[in-house]
């Protein structure tokens, strides 16, 4: 609910602080007195597009505050929520207008671009009259208002249509993959052949690497080994020696003991010269080796390099690199398979989607021959009993809401052509359509601050007189504004106030004030008369606010 307006500085106004209240407030005045300006100036803090010479003649700024309402479950406590700012039981709007044309806007003092406050007043206040764009003449609306007045669920469809959007990315993924993998299939098959072939194993790079170098090792020293072996046996150092040591046993007969030290030290190094004979020899054995053995390995070694290098990866990763290609390879050979599983899925959220969306379809039908019956009885009490209103249903482009695309149309005589609303309507009974049609989609809305902006012009006696009752009936659920110039609209008011205009010393000023009774009777009997109040127009006055 809309709880107060305060503007200062703004077009005519100087500084106006009202205060509304819930059900009908109705805003009288004669023409040209600034009921507009209110309207203009609620518009500039909801962050609307319009006028951009808002600010009051000689003053450096504007600014317009006004405070709402806003019970546990209101949707714009979503959207401050969304924006970062905590929302209360009480929401302040307060926008500034400087004198260079800035403007700067805030909720509860934190400042917010003007895209905030727009999506603030979506759900805060929605302005009806007979140039609304915003409302019931966009029908870019009209389905969701539609849906709302048949409390159609539209659940089923949305998930229907997730599911089918998920399924079609999944084939999508499934096919572009294949095909992918199609393109690189003579090379996956070449190379997973020629890694089989090869057989690498992880390590392997290692083993051969040592083996190699223990091959080339052996083969340079072996030589050496073999020439130091033969030194070391019978035919040399081991040969001279025995036959030293032989010489000596001779001999140590007659060098009465002399020889005796010598021969022992003979015989410790024969031992160990055969311990270094049998350690070469068993060296010189252990370095045997087959060429064709170094050979092997070498050319296996630089095949498993050259296969690395060729796939940029590490030798001992080849194994797992010929995994991976395999797995790459059943893929395409099982992609034929799992396609048509994915393509069998894709139809079948199809189906469900289509039969989800037709079920929706056909609720929607039912709801808008409800509508248009709903529409119709509220026309004939305003005088436009013959009038036809058709909610028309046309195949759209299949989304989450459904294929449908709905729209309002008019007739206002049968047999005529009909058309949308703002085409074929004249101003005053567009109006009443509006009216009607509000009434029909508004029960139970308590959420928005419905604004009429003289809804009742062109119309009088009898079907002003319903034109204000309807307006009651919507103020029974929701907080109503209405500019008017109707006495039959004013005298229905559970809030009243008067729109005035005065000059003084040059300038021109706007006032609004709030009416008590007696003040309420002579606006009316005003609205009645004209300038000139008669006794008789007080009493009709009364006799109408008394109903």
């Amino acid at each position: 609910m809309l709880r107060s307006l305060d503007i200062r500085d703004m077009l005519l106004i100087d500084r106006l602080e009202l205060s509304f209240g819930p059900g009908l407030n109705v805003l009288t005045g004669e023409t040209g007195a600034g009921k507009s300006i209110l309207l203009d100036c609620l518009g500039f803090v909801l962050g609307w597009r319009g006028r951009a010479d808002l600010v009051r003649q000689g003053a450096a700024q504007g600014e317009v505050t006004a405070v709402f309402d806003l019970p546990p479950a209101h949707p714009a406590r979503a959207i401050l929520s969304e924006v970062g700012i905590e929302p209360e039981d009480e929401l302040i709007l307060r926008r500034i207008n400087g004198g260079d044309g800035r403007k700067t806007g805030y909720v509860n003092d934190r400042r917010v671009s003007g895209e905030v406050l727009r999506q603030l007043s979506e759900v805060l206040v929605e302005l009806h009259g007979q140039h609304d764009d915003r409302g019931l003449l966009n029908p870019r609306g009209h389905r969701a208002l539609l849906d709302a007045f048949g409390g159609l669920d539209l659940s089923p469809v949305r998930q229907a249509w997730a599911a089918r959007r998920e399924a079609r990315r999944a084939l999508a993924e499934a096919e572009a993959a294949l095909a992918r993998a199609r393109e690189e299939e003579d090379f996956l098959r070449h190379a997973v052949r020629e890694l089989d072939d090869l057989a690498p194993m992880p390590g392997e790079e290692a083993e051969l690497d040592t083996r190699r170098r223990s091959m080339q090792a052996a083969e340079r020293i072996r030589e050496d080994v073999a020439r130091a072996l033969q030194m070391l046996g019978a035919e040399g150092a081991e040969g001279a020696m025995l036959d030293a040591n032989r010489w000596l046993e001779g001999a140590a007969d007659r060098a009465e003991g002399r020889l005796d030290e010598p021969i022992q030290a003979l015989s410790r190094a024969l031992i160990e010269l055969g311990e270094a004979h049998r350690g070469v020899e068993d060296a010189l054995s252990a370095m045997e080796f087959d060429p064709a053995a170094l050979e092997s390995a070498e050319e296996r070694l630089f095949a498993l390099r050259a296969l690395a290098r060729k796939h940029d990866v590490l030798a001992d990763d080849l194994a797992g690199l010929a995994d991976e290609l395999r797995q790459r390879l059943g893929r395409i050979d099982a992609g034929e398979a799992s396609l048509a599983a994915l393509q069998q899925a894709a139809r079948a959220a199809d189906e469900a989607y289509a039969e989800a969306a037709d079920a929706l379809s056909v609720a929607r039908a039912q709801a808008a021959a409800r509508l248009d019956r709903a529409v119709s009885a509220e026309l004939a009490p305003l005088k436009m009993e013959r009038a036809v209103f058709e909610t028309r249903l046309a195949e759209a482009e299949p989304g989450p809401e459904g294929q449908d695309a709905v729209a309002f149309t008019v007739a206002t005589n049968p047999g005529a052509p009909s058309g949308p609303l703002d085409k074929i309507a004249s101003g005053g009974e567009l109006s009443r359509f509006l009216l009607a049609l509000k009434v029909c989609l508004a029960r139970g809305n308590d959420a928005l601050v419905l604004i009429f902006d003289e809804i009742d012009r062109g119309v009088g006696g009898a079907t002003a007189d319903a034109v204000g009752r309807r307006l009651k009936r919507l103020s029974e659920d929701a907080q109503v504004l209405v500019v008017t110039h109707s006495p039959q609209v004013a005298a229905l008011g559970t809030n009243h106030f008067r729109v005035a205009k005065s000059v003084e010393d040059g300038m021109t000023t706007s006032t609004v004030a709030a009416l008590a009774r007696d003040q309420r009777v002579e606006e009316i009997a005003r609205m009645l008369s004209g300038d000139r109040i008669t006794e008789a127009a007080t009493e009709a006055a009364r006799v109408l606010i008394s109903g």
